[in-house]
């Protein structure tokens, strides 16, 4: 069986064909059943060393004794709140627009307040399609969306269970952490 290799490239005159000739397979080779114990044996050496190496891998228990969790992991994600209450997002779409996995739906509504001009009156969050980046978070410029709530058991028997809503986002503050943001770049 011989293949031809070019050199050069086809638009250039006086073209070059190196022939290349294979060498003929073995008989170990043809027979492949070798080749598959081969790959069988390097799995059983690995299945033993992890089965002798049982009691220097750490081991959690899961509900009594839960796994530390790192710091910079990326939960469910969560709105943060103003001063007064009030949603801190201002409905500017740059989180919706940074999503690779087109997740976040917002719809916004107009507020009297002239300093913030609008506010979202749906923000929708769909966990099935999101592939927690963490894009949003950055694109964020008033810092009103996070994703440091450490959840990491997001369970449900629909799909509808796994779209978040305005309301849920609002409440999803874990223990400890305050719901609250001051934005370093909000002026009064």
């Amino acid at each position: 069986m011989t293949f031809k290799l070019f050199m050069n490239s086809p638009a250039i005159v006086g073209l070059k064909v190196k022939t290349l000739t294979r060498r003929p397979m073995t008989i170990f080779e043809r027979v492949y059943v070798i080749s598959a114990f081969k790959g069988l044996l390097i799995t059983l050496s690995h299945l033993l060393r992890n089965m002798a190496g049982l009691r220097k891998l750490p081991i959690y228990e899961y509900p009594e004794k839960p796994k530390p969790i790192p710091e910079g992991y990326r939960g469910e994600h969560r709105l943060m709140k103003r001063e007064d209450g009030s949603v801190r997002c201002t409905s500017c779409m740059l989180c919706a627009t940074a999503c690779p996995a087109e997740c976040i739906e917002i719809v916004a509504k107009d507020i009297p307040d002239p300093a913030i001009e609008k506010q979202p009156e749906v923000y929708n969050i769909n966990l099935l399609r999101c592939v927690f980046c963490g894009l949003c978070v950055e694109a964020c410029p008033v810092d009103a969306i996070r994703m440091d709530t450490k959840k990491v058991d997001m369970a449900g028997f629909t799909r509808e269970e796994f779209i978040h809503d305005i309301n849920y986002l609002v409440n999803n503050h874990p223990e400890g952490m305050s719901p609250y943001s001051i934005a370093p770049t909000e002026h009064k």
